[in-house]
């Protein structure tokens, strides 16, 4: 039987507001399992343009075709395609709890 992986949100906010409209920056920390001590970066919490909530970006990586900039997400499903949801989810989560304690802070 593998070993279980347990990891945390960790929430960067931004202070500065730059870009407009990103939130805070998120890193899930590894605590146990094969991953225990690493941290994967590169996500992002943002406010919706065109309607109330929030979004998260993933980390992704920038290259260029015929002078286009185009990007490709570096955590990818391997068949469920449902299964970012459960990140998207447990990083807004986080950064839900994060808000809390900033204004009972």
């Amino acid at each position: 039987m593998p070993d279980r992986t347990t990891v945390s949100v960790h929430i960067v906010p931004n202070d500065k507001g730059n870009p407009p409209g990103k939130l805070a920056d998120a890193e899930l920390h590894f605590t146990s399992g094969p991953l225990e001590g690493l941290r994967l970066i590169g996500f992002a919490v943002w406010e919706r343009r065109t309607r109330p909530g929030r979004n998260v970006t993933f980390p992704a990586r920038q290259y260029s075709v015929n002078g286009e900039r185009r990007s490709f997400a570096l955590l990818r499903p391997i068949s469920d395609i449902n299964a970012q949801d459960r990140i998207r989810d447990l990083v807004l989560q986080a950064f839900a709890e994060h808000e809390a304690q900033a204004v009972n802070s």
